[in-house]
C-alpha cells in the first residue's frame, strides 16, 4: 500500500509511484488580521488564532526521471486531493491542499545513460 495518493477529487486518488524517503508533517495557525503585539509594559502577544492548516513536507531520494516527472504533475494542479497518515488525528485522512515551491536536483548515473534527480522535494499546504 502506497503512503500517499494524489488526485484532482477525493473519489479519483491514485497512488503515488514511489513513497517519500520524508514526510514531514507539520500543523501552522492561522491568525487574525488584526493579531499581534500590543505596546503596552510587557508587550503582550494576541495570536487570535482563527484555523489550523496542515503542512507536509515531502521529498524523494534520487527518483527517476519517469517517477519524478509522474510526481510533479500529479503534485501541480492549483488544487488537489491527499490521503496520507494524520499524526494528529492517528487516522488516514483526505484533504485539499496546494503546492509550496519544488526543486529536484538533477543528477546523472552512467548506468544506461539514466537520468535521476539528487532530491525531489517540496511541501503541500493544506487549503
Amino acid at each position: 500500500m502506497a503512503m500517499l495518493y494524489v488526485g484532482d477529487t477525493p473519489s479519483a486518488l491514485q497512488p503515488v509511484p514511489l513513497d517519500p524517503s520524508t514526510l514531514e508533517w507539520g500543523l501552522q495557525d492561522i491568525s487574525s488580521s488584526d493579531a499581534g503585539r500590543v505596546h503596552d509594559g510587557e508587550n503582550t502577544m494576541y495570536k487570535m488564532r482563527t484555523s489550523q492548516k496542515r503542512k507536509l513536507n515531502l521529498a524523494w531520494k534520487e527518483p527517476t526521471a519517469d517517477v519524478a516527472s509522474w510526481i510533479l504533475r500529479a503534485f501541480n494542479a492549483e488544487y488537489f486531493y491527499v490521503r496520507y497518515f494524520d499524526p494528529m488525528d492517528n487516522q488516514t485522512e483526505v484533504r485539499c491542499f496546494y503546492a509550496g515551491d519544488r526543486s529536484a536536483p538533477v543528477r546523472w548515473h552512467n548506468v544506461n545513460d539514466e537520468i535521476r534527480f539528487s532530491t525531489l522535494s517540496f511541501n503541500i499546504i493544506e487549503r
